[in-house]
């Protein structure tokens, strides 16, 4: 019942992005608002574990273009809020013997920088300021979904770990590599870092797109197609339509939502140790046109913890809207 409601969802969303999308427009918006949600359950495979739900609401707005340097293509900042959910092997738990990762929630909310170069290349530097516990009000969202949605009942968020305010910042940097000659594929080195007391880590990988695709500088692959006085070198298309891929090894040095706060006393009544490298993969379609964006990607990763049953796996589905 859970898969068939989100299905459901799923369909009705994509379905009127794409006749939104058909509305002729003006190119040029200087803002753009997003709402990100991932869940296991888009899979359709009847799991409800490990990384069960997120929600993001993001709003991002393009700077004036004409104030920058000549390498320089555009400069963009963002705001967002976020909820991360994580519970066991199910969400339902009648004893501590099955839970083979603690239930944790992270909620934040946060700011960011993004530098788009000629050179298609990117940085982003990124401030979250959160917490992970009961104060995350993860049980209550996840209790609260699954009503509406006449979804199972949950159990077991007396086992969550316990709160700790949440400090973290990430810095992203993607290397344009090179793109085919018929413009339809193109491969760029993706990296992150991560330091802060929820996660702590490194990440470097590689994303394929194939489809009709733009310059990395105004594309959705870098949630840049928004523009502020654009300079009259920019001959991107008003239309993208791609599929990617986008393999990534993760070097891993704390995470809080398994081992617990880091500088909290008491952890939690159940937390475990990570496993240092993750190995996860991403598959992906991506449309956008005038003010409107879709995507829709699954996410594959290797076991995080030694005692998970199975790899971990969700969905991710994404809307954004433009305007001036």
């Amino acid at each position: 019942m859970k898969t068939k409601g989100i299905a459901i969802l799923l369909l009705i969303s994509i379905g009127g992005i794409c006749g939104f999308a058909q509305i002729p427009e003006k190119k040029s918006f200087k803002y753009e608002l997003g709402v990100r949600s991932d869940n296991d359950a888009y899979l359709a495979v009847g799991q409800d574990k490990y990384y069960t739900n997120g929600l993001f609401i993001t709003f991002r707005k393009a700077m004036d273009q004409r104030a920058l340097s000549p390498k320089l293509n555009k400069r963009l900042w963002e705001i967002e809020l976020g909820q991360e959910i994580f519970n066991p092997q199910s969400g339902y738990i009648s004893s501590p013997v099955y839970i083979d990762r603690p239930f944790a929630g992270y909620l934040y909310a946060g700011g960011s920088l993004v530098w788009l170069y000629n050179s298609e290349n990117t940085l982003k530097t990124s401030l979250q300021i959160g917490t992970i516990g009961p104060s995350s009000l993860a049980d209550r969202a996840q209790t609260l979904l699954h009503r509406m949605m006449g979804f199972y009942e949950i159990k077991g968020w007396q086992y969550q770990i316990n709160n700790e305010f949440s400090v973290n910042t990430t810095v992203e940097y993607n290397h344009f590599l090179l793109r085919s000659l018929s413009k339809s594929t193109d491969f760029t080195w993706a990296s992150y870092l991560n330091i802060g007391n929820t996660f702590t880590g490194i990440g470097t990988g590689l994303l394929f797109r194939w489809g009709t695709i733009n310059s990395l500088y105004y594309s959705v692959s870098t949630t840049s197609r928004i523009a502020n006085h654009a300079k009259e070198k920019d001959t991107s298309s008003n239309e993208e339509f791609f599929f990617y891929a986008k393999p990534m090894m993760h070097f891993r040095a704390y995470d809080a939502t398994v081992e617990g706060g880091l500088f909290a006393r008491d952890k939690g009544p159940i937390v475990f140790d990570i496993k240092p490298i993750v190995i996860s993969g991403e598959l992906g379609a991506a449309y956008a046109k005038n003010r409107w964006t879709a995507t829709f990607s699954v996410i594959f990763k290797s076991k995080e913890i030694k005692s998970f049953v199975k790899p971990d796996q969700y969905g991710s589905i994404a809307i954004c809207y433009r305007f001036n």
